[in-house]
C-alpha cells in the first residue's frame, strides 16, 4: 500500500471538536472490494471511534456505495458478510444487481433504426418528385453561367446548385446513432440499495439520514448534457434519492447507460473527479482519509547498474494485450488528476488541515491484474486490500497514530493484531504478519506545507 500524508496543520496539541471526513474514491467491482478490505483494516486499529462514527463521507462511484453503508452505520465486518450472504441486516450484493443486461436499450433502438431506414428512401423519393417541377429555377441560373463562360468555377456551381436541390433533406440513419448507450443496466443497484435502506429503517432521503444519523453524506455524479459535476447532499442537490444519487454516480460509461433521474441523465462521478478531497474542505473537515484504489502500475525500475527490470512478468506491457494497456491508461488518467488536486489542496490557505491518502503500491502487480469488473474476484480482492491497509499501517504507525490523536483518533496495535487473526482463521487466509520496514524502505510519502 502507498500511503501520502500531507501535513498542513501547526502545532501537535490535540485539536478541539475537530471534522473528520472519510472520502471514498471510485474503483468499479474489484475496486470496492479491495476498499471493503483495507476499511476493515483500518477500522481493526480504531479503538473507540470507529470508521463508522465520523463526521463526513463522500463517496463517488463504487465508493458512494461503501460511503452510503459507512455513513448509515454498516460496518466494514457486515460489508464482507454482504458481499459473502450471510448479513442479517443487508441483503447479498451479487452478480445481478451489477450485471443487468440494458434490455430497453438493446430491444428499442435496433428497431427504430429498422424503422428509419426502411421509411427513409420512401421519403427521399418523395421529396425528389416534389422538388423535379422546381429544378429548373434552382439549376439554371448556375447552367447558364457555365455556358457563357466555361470553367471549373462555374461547373462545381452548377454541380453544387443540383446536389442541394436533389439531396434529401434528411441524413442517411447511421447504425451507430442507434447503438445502446451501455451494455448494462445499473437500476438493480439502486433497487438493491433503497430495498436495503428500507430493511434496516434508515431513510433514503439526505436530509432525514443526515438527522437520524448526525453524519453529513455527499455523493457525486457527472451531468452528461453540461459535462458537469452534480453534488448530492442536504444542502447541495437534494431532490434525489440517496439510492438514486448512487445509481447516478456509479453510471459507468459504456459499461452502463447513463442513470436518468429527474429529467437529467447522469454518468459516473469519476468521470469529472477523481477522489472529490474538494467537497470534504469546503465541507470543513479538519482530517480528511481518502482510499484510492486506483493508482497506475510502475512497470520498470532502473537498478543500480543502469539496468531495467520489468515486474509484469518480466515483459513489456504493451507485449501482454489490449486490456492491460487500456488497465494502465485508465489509471494513470484518473491518478494524475488525483495528484494535481493534491498540489493545489496544498497551496489552498483556507484548508489548514491533514490529508492521510491510502493508496495500492506501485509495483502491486497482484491486484493490478485483477479485472476491475470481474465481481467474481471480490474475495482475492478483499483480502489483497485488508493485507495492504494492514501493512501500510503497521509500517508507518508512529507516524499515523501521531496524526490520528490529534483529531481524537486513537490506534491500537494489539486489538488491530487479534482482530486480524480472527478475520484470517474465519476466511482461511494464510496468517501472516507485516514485517516493520525501515524509514528508508517505507512505502510513505509526506509532504508538509
Amino acid at each position: 500500500m502507498g500511503l501520502t500524508l500531507i501535513r498542513k496543520s501547526q502545532g501537535t496539541r490535540r485539536k478541539r471538536n475537530p471534522k473528520v471526513a472519510l472520502v471514498l474514491a471510485g474503483g468499479a467491482v474489484s475496486g470496492g472490494a479491495f476498499k471493503v478490505g483495507g476499511l476493515k483494516a483500518l477500522d481493526d486499529f480504531m479503538v473507540g471511534r470507529k470508521i463508522t462514527d465520523l463526521d463526513l463521507y463522500v463517496g463517488l462511484s463504487a465508493g458512494a456505495i461503501l460511503a452510503v453503508s459507512l455513513a448509515g452505520g454498516i460496518t466494514p465486518d457486515e460489508m464482507l458478510k454482504v458481499l459473502e450472504g450471510t448479513s442479517g441486516r443487508f441483503k447479498q450484493l451479487g452478480p445481478n444487481h451489477f450485471y443487468k443486461p440494458n434490455f430497453r436499450d438493446f430491444a428499442t433502438k435496433p428497431a427504430k433504426f429498422a424503422f428509419e431506414l426502411s421509411t427513409y428512401l420512401p421519403r427521399v423519393g418523395w421529396e425528389l418528385t416534389r422538388g423535379l417541377p422546381k429544378l429548373p429555377d434552382a439549376v439554371g441560373p448556375a447552367l447558364r453561367a457555365f455556358a457563357r463562360k466555361p470553367s471549373y468555377t462555374h461547373a462545381e456551381a452548377a454541380a453544387m446548385a443540383l446536389f442541394e436541390h436533389v439531396s434529401p433533406s434528411r441524413d442517411v440513419p447511421s447504425a451507430l446513432s442507434y447503438m445502446p448507450t451501455g451494455f448494462f443496466d445499473n437500476s438493480g443497484l439502486e433497487k438493491w440499495l433503497r430495498e436495503n435502506l428500507a430493511r434496516i429503517r434508515m431513510p433514503n432521503d439526505f436530509a432525514s439520514f443526515e438527522s437520524r444519523r448526525g453524519r453529513r453524506l455527499y455523493l457525486s455524479a457527472c451531468d452528461l448534457d453540461t459535462a458537469e459535476r452534480v453534488i448530492f447532499g442536504t444542502d447541495e442537490h437534494a431532490e434525489a434519492t440517496i439510492s438514486q444519487a448512487v445509481q447516478a454516480s456509479t453510471a459507468l460509461p459504456i459499461f452502463y447507460r447513463p442513470a436518468r433521474i429527474g429529467g437529467v441523465d447522469y454518468i459516473d462521478g469519476g468521470v469529472r473527479h477523481t477522489a472529490n478531497i474538494d467537497i470534504a474542505i469546503e465541507k470543513g473537515a479538519d482530517l480528511i482519509i481518502c482510499y484510492n484504489p486506483f493508482r497506475p502500475f510502475l512497470n520498470r525500475v532502473e537498478d543500480d547498474e543502469g539496468e531495467f527490470r520489468y515486474f509484469a512478468e518480466g515483459s513489456y506491457m504493451s507485449d501482454r494485450g489490449l486490456l492491460v494497456v487500456l488497465n494502465q491508461v485508465f489509471r494513470t488518467l484518473l491518478h494524475s488528476r488525483l495528484k494535481l488536486g493534491l498540489q493545489r489542496y496544498l497551496t489552498d490557505d483556507r484548508f489548514q488541515g491533514d490529508i492521510v491518502l491510502l493508496e495500492p503500491r506501485e509495483h502491486d502487480i497482484e491486484f493490478f491484474e485483477i479485472n476491475p469488473l470481474a465481481f467474481w474476484r471480490r474475495a482475492d480482492a478483499i483480502r489483497h486490500g485488508f493485507d495492504s491497509v494492514r501493512t501500510t499501517i503497521e509500517q508507518n504507525y508512529d507516524q499515523l497514530d501521531a496524526l490520528f490523536q490529534r483529531y481524537g483518533i486513537e490506534l491500537d496495535r494489539k486489538t488491530a493484531k487479534r482482530r486480524a487473526k480472527r478475520l484470517r482463521s474465519a476466511k482461511g487466509w494464510k496468517v501472516t504478519e507485516p514485517e516493520v520496514e525501515s524509514e528508508a524502505e517505507s512505502h510513505l510519502r509526506l509532504v508538509h506545507a
